[in-house]
This record gives C-alpha cells, sequence and structure tokens, in this order.
C-alpha cells in the first residue's frame, strides 16, 4: 500500500513537470510503453527490484532498453528515480502517471466485453450513449469473451453492467432453484 502512494506522489510531480515543460503527450506515451514493457517482462521487474544488482547495471539495462525509445525527461525522471534508490516502483510509477494523465484530460476508461467483436457503429452507439451520460472524454477498450453466449459487459471504474445472456441464465437457474411450490415438513 506504502509502495502505490509513493509511485503516486512520483507520477503527480512527473505530471507536473510535463505540463511545465509542455511535454504531455511524449512523457504519457514513454510511461504508456513503460508500463507495456514491464508487463510482459517479469524478468526486467525483477531485475529492477532486486537488491543484488548493482545500480549502474540497472541503469545499463534500462539505458540499452529505452534510451533511444524515450524522451529526455523520461530519461532524467528515471536517472532521479535510480538516485533515490526507486527503480523498484518504476512500474508503478508509469502506470499511476497513466491514470493521473487520463484525470488531468478528464478521459474515462470503458471496458466492454462481448461475445462477438462489435461493429464500429456499435461502438459509436455506446460512446454516444456514455458520452450523453456525462463522461467527456471515452476509451473505449473491447474484450471478447465467447462464454458470454450474448449480450455485453460494461464496466466504468468500479461500476460494472452485466447484460450477458449467460448472467440472465444463471439468474433464471437460481429462480428455478427456489420452487415456493415445493412442501417443506
Amino acid at each position: 500500500m506504502r509502495d502505490i502512494k509513493v509511485a503516486s506522489r512520483y507520477a503527480k510531480s512527473l505530471l507536473g513537470i510535463a505540463l511545465e515543460q509542455n511535454t504531455l503527450e511524449e512523457v504519457y506515451h514513454d510511461m504508456q510503453m513503460i508500463s507495456n514493457v514491464c508487463a510482459q517482462n517479469r524478468d526486467l521487474v525483477l531485475l529492477l527490484k532486486s537488491p543484488i544488482v548493482r545500480r549502474d547495471k540497472k541503469e545499463a539495462v534500462f539505458t540499452e532498453i529505452f534510451k533511444n525509445n524515450i524522451s529526455i525527461i523520461s530519461n532524467t525522471f528515471f536517472s532521479i528515480i535510480l538516485t533515490k534508490k526507486r527503480e523498484g516502483l518504476l512500474p508503478d510509477i508509469a502506470s499511476s502517471f497513466i491514470d493521473v494523465y487520463k484525470v488531468h484530460k478528464n478521459i474515462t476508461t470503458t471496458y466492454i466485453t462481448t461475445a462477438i467483436p462489435l461493429t464500429e457503429e456499435q461502438k459509436l452507439k455506446i460512446i454516444t450513449l456514455l458520452k450523453n451520460q456525462g463522461s467527456k472524454n471515452i476509451e473505449l477498450i473491447e474484450k471478447i469473451n465467447s462464454d458470454l453466449i450474448g449480450g455485453l459487459i460494461i464496466k466504468i471504474g468500479d461500476k460494472q453492467v452485466d447484460e450477458s445472456i449467460k448472467r440472465k441464465l444463471s439468474n433464471l437457474e437460481m429462480e428455478f432453484d427456489e420452487n415456493p411450490f415445493a412442501r417443506k415438513y
């Protein structure tokens, strides 16, 4: 829990620096790339968190991977993180920065799970509906789950609407299990 708070503070600081330097979009793309690379490479995360590996080795590995791909501000920020011995928090800082960026830009992330891929027309209708509900900028992330049979599940923040056929069948099954006509002795 404490690490998440520390990562959030670093992310907010980086956001402030990026806004000050007018490089917000560039730093956002850098943090997305770092977050994606860390999510795909468990060994890199373990290396960053390892107390056995020296800082100069960690810096060399990080520089080799990201030097030509991220901005000067992001490189400088990583040097500061390394100096403060917080390199193990880098994946958390990157994901916290993405969250802080979305709050700053008023972007609402919406997850839609369906049995089959949505058409562009359906996506536009869903985005329009969500915008009418008060959300300004919508980031739509679509997932496919054939177990749903049909319908969809929409998740926005901590709210979820499950209108899948699988859920409706499950609810119907529970209703039939509660037979009010059975005699109880």
